[in-house]
């Protein structure tokens, strides 16, 4: 294994082994950050929302429908398909949608953007490979197609009830990206997290994933200055993504 800059200081490993102590490829994919390396921003101010992932900002979408032809030119999304078209998701209809890209050589474990409780759980099953008809000849087209992805790819569903009442019941959705399907959730219903916590992860492979907000939900997101989109550097997981206030 070639070694990449920082990576015996950060990520736990056995470097006098071979394959740096890794016992598969799935094994190196999914290994995690040396304690102390990643460490949780504000952890007791239930108004800083974590970053869930070790992600670049891709998208924020503000009163987002209940459903929408997101396979028209410009990939809306549509909550109802987006999460299986599950009772829950009517709280989240006119709400706001933030999404992040994970490419195939970033941290690949999902953290919990709140402490809370997870109220329910679900995966779903989904397509392989698919783009939206435009761009689906792009070697990048499965980058271009984020949104859509969203809504018709393999995905891990955690409904998460915050502890700040000013969040109330939240969302967060992994999604496999081409040849990712695997999304494995490490939690259950009624469990107890705090913000940090692990939620689950991908297995093999670039990836995305949202965060789902009710309407009213008063949240500002810091970005770190980027604009989202395809050119975006990744933020640190656990670090501040957002800062909710009260309603107005």
């Amino acid at each position: 294994m070639q070694e990449m800059p920082n990576f015996v200081r950060e990520f736990k490993c056995k470097p006098d082994q071979k394959y740096y102590g890794f016992t598969s490829w799935d094994d190196f994919f999914t290994r995690e950050f040396r304690d102390g390396i990643r460490p949780v921003e504000s952890p007791d101010d239930d108004s800083i929302v974590a970053n869930a992932c070790e992600s670049a900002p891709y998208q924020i979408s503000t009163a987002v429908k209940k459903r929408d032809f997101f396979w028209i030119k410009h990939q809306r999304y549509s909550l109802d398909f987006i999460l299986n078209m599950s009772d829950l998701g009517k709280q989240f209809h006119g709400g706001t949608v933030y999404q992040a890209f994970l490419s195939a050589t970033s941290y690949h474990r999902w953290h919990s953007p709140v402490s809370g409780t997870i109220y329910k759980t679900e995966l779903v099953d989904g397509s392989y490979y698919s783009a939206t008809h435009d761009i689906q000849d792009d070697p990048a087209s499965p980058n271009m197609s984020q949104a859509y992805l969203a809504q018709v790819a393999s995905r891990g569903i955690i409904y998460i009830k915050a502890d700040n009442p000013d969040i109330g019941l939240m969302c967060f959705v992994s999604i496999g990206m081409s040849e990712v399907s695997s999304n494995e959730i490490t939690v259950e219903e009624k469990d107890k997290v705090k913000k940090g916590d692990q939620l689950g992860m991908f297995h093999y492979g670039g990836s995305t994933h949202l965060l789902i907000f009710r309407p009213g939900v008063n949240i500002k997101f810091d970005t770190r200055g980027q604009t989202p989109g395809l050119d975006t550097k990744n933020i640190p997981v656990k670090s501040k993504i957002a800062t909710v206030h009260p309603s107005i």
